[in-house]
């Protein structure tokens, strides 16, 4: 039987199902390559700092966060964030922003949810809110081996820039839309 998931952006009162999905995502096998942090980290933070975290995504126009919630589980299953990004400051690597954008962070679907649109969903939102404050682009950054999530970005209407950023988990590659 299909599952039944609500797509919406995150509010202050399910930090408790994001925390749980996060630390789900840092147990990954790509999450070495996905993700600028560990499972060991993330589980050693204290809930004040996933409560203002979901706080700060629920509502706003610096940063969002879409969830996907399982209407028979209640559990987070897909998540994704945006980051708006001004031109004339520092990324978080420290290259400088040249247009304003939105930065696709934290993108996750479980395993068992993956191809079933949910993904497209997400960053649909993320796209739909960046409009709402008057943002086209959308950017992302994906590590040159993680050719499931290239392909599934590919799909979405991304397309290689050509940036390549150095990370310690290796090359990333740029990846663009405009919406």
């Amino acid at each position: 039987p299909a599952m039944t998931s609500t797509v919406r952006r995150v509010r202050p009162e399910d930090w408790p199902r994001a925390r749980a999905a996060r630390l789900e995502a840092l147990q990954d096998p790509a999450a070495p390559i996905a993700f600028l942090e560990t499972y060991e980290a993330a589980s050693q933070r204290p809930d004040d700092f996933w409560a203002e975290r979901a706080a700060g995504a629920s509502a706003g126009p610096a940063m969002a966060q879409f969830v996907a919630v399982d209407a028979e589980t209640d559990e987070v299953v897909a998540t994704v964030s945006g980051l708006r990004e001004e031109p004339g400051t520092a990324d978080f690597s420290g290259a400088l922003v040249t247009v304003l954008q939105v930065h696709v962070v934290g993108v996750w679907v479980r395993p068992g949810q993956r191809g079933a649109g949910l993904l497209g969903q997400l960053v649909d939102e993320v796209a739909a809110w960046a409009a709402g404050h008057g943002i086209r682009r959308l950017r992302l950054l994906v590590h040159e081996d993680n050719d499931r999530a290239r392909g599934a970005y590919i799909k979405l209407g991304f397309a290689e820039t050509g940036t390549i950023v150095n990370l310690q988990a290796g090359r990333e590659l740029e990846m663009a839309r405009t919406s």
